[in-house]
């Protein structure tokens, strides 16, 4: 009997121990990804629709995925005038566009940066219109190992311009990310450098990956391997002169992707690792 206390009384030890492992983050896996989804770089979802959109980086088809909010496959909707040259983030904006972010420099030495116009992809009548930029303060394809801050995976949409946000991919890493401002209109244009930004200092997880706005355009979502950080309550492209809120998920992986489900729940998507296919997340903001 005293032995049969004991075993219940551990027993109920390391339910309680699990449970508040479990809830030490609000991060909620919803379910694993299709291996198609492999390299999945960018999520982005419009209000009032039911499905999300998806992408692979490098190496991969010019394909938009349409996905259930289960993170299930539906449809694979082939971009008409592109090329996956390295498909990084997406994007919306209010008028039921989608936009591709062809602009992955991981060698920093790229000078074919693009965004892709996606519209029409709702109804299937898709037109694609293609606006080129190249980065004003950057003079050497590539530049010296520590001067590699010009690989962007990150970026959203605002008020007819785009913010796009660097990969940080200097040999001395320093933690700081530098922010563009591009307007959405086709051809080639300069992307201006706005601001700089030290987000934080740790090479191993402060890489910035993906960036998202809600809908009602005053609250950013910044994501990285294992943290979001939250910006609100900035003024104009005064992004980082507001509140930042760092939010440590306390779960590591290549998370490559950040969209508003609603202006609360964030939905986050990871790359596969070797035998552990990619997964689709829930965030909810406190």
């Amino acid at each position: 009997m005293y032995k049969s206390n004991i075993c219940i009384f551990l027993l109920c030890c390391t339910l309680t121990v699990s449970c508040q492992k479990k809830n030490d983050t609000d991060l909620i896996m919803i379910d694993h990804l299709s291996n198609a989804l492999h390299e999945i770089s960018g999520i982005t979802y419009i209000k009032g629709e039911s499905n999300l959109y998806a992408v692979n980086d490098s190496g991969n088809e010019n394909v938009v995925f349409l996905l259930n909010q289960k993170g299930k496959i539906l449809e694979e909707i082939k971009i008409p005038n592109s090329k996956n040259v390295d498909w990084e983030d997406l994007a919306y904006d209010h008028n039921n566009n989608i936009y591709i972010g062809d602009f992955g420099n991981n060698n920093n030495d790229r000078k074919n940066l693009t965004i892709y116009r996606v519209s029409g992809i709702k109804n299937k009548q898709i037109k694609t219109t293609t606006i080129e930029f190249f980065l004003e303060d950057q003079k050497k394809f590539p530049p010296s190992k520590k001067k590699r801050n010009f690989d962007i995976e990150a970026f959203f949409y605002n008020k007819g311009s785009f913010y796009l946000f660097t990969k940080n991919r200097g040999s001395k890493f320093n933690g700081e990310t530098k922010l563009y401002k591009l307007q959405d209109k086709p051809g080639k244009q300069k992307a201006k450098l706005i601001d700089t930004h030290t987000i934080c200092d740790d090479a191993r997880d402060c890489f910035i990956s993906s960036a998202a706005i809600n809908y009602n355009g005053d609250t950013i979502a910044l994501l990285t391997y294992n943290k979001i950080f939250i910006l609100s309550d900035f003024k104009g492209d005064d992004l980082f002169g507001g509140k930042i809120k760092k939010i440590k998920l306390n779960h590591f992986s290549q998370k490559e992707g950040i969209c508003f489900l609603t202006d609360s729940t964030l939905l986050i998507v990871d790359e596969k690792q070797k035998k552990t296919k990619g997964a689709l997340y829930k965030y909810r903001l406190k």
